[in-house]
């Protein structure tokens, strides 16, 4: 793909996600991607990254991303893009306040398809306007 149409494909993407689409955001991944999570967890292969991400679409039917930016590498089929997530805090001690998380995803594409999603998020969130260190 080209940069533009990598940058166009990626905001059609989020609104996706923010429309809680989850077969519209699969749809972008290769059968065998990879996918990393904030937290270390690896999930091979769409279909288990799709079983993974079902209860997450179920259960936060609220969160919303911000894309802040994004960059591109056309020659490498590559894609970072930094976003703000906000949805009721998922955490045990502020469970279903508002939270603000900032993160990034490495996206690298083949093919016109996702290959691997490495998710990043800063360890400390806004909940309810107050700065928490994650667990």
């Amino acid at each position: 793909m080209t940069r533009q149409q990598l940058i166009e494909t990626l905001q059609i993407w989020m609104n996706a996600w923010n429309e809680h689409d989850l077969d519209e955001v699969m749809m972008l991944f290769h059968d065998e991607a990879i996918f990393e999570n904030w937290d270390g967890k690896i999930t091979r292969g769409k279909a288990n990254i799709r079983r993974l991400w079902t209860p997450w679409f179920a259960n936060h039917g609220d969160f919303h991303f911000a894309l802040e930016d994004i960059v591109v590498d056309e020659t490498a089929q590559k894609a970072l893009l930094r976003w703000r997530l906000t949805w009721p805090s998922p955490e045990k001690t502020t469970r279903g306040e508002p939270e603000v998380r900032q993160g990034l995803d490495v996206l690298h594409f083949a093919e016109g398809l996702i290959t691997h999603k490495l998710t990043y998020s800063k360890t400390v969130v806004l909940v309810n306007g107050r700065r928490h260190l994650l667990p």
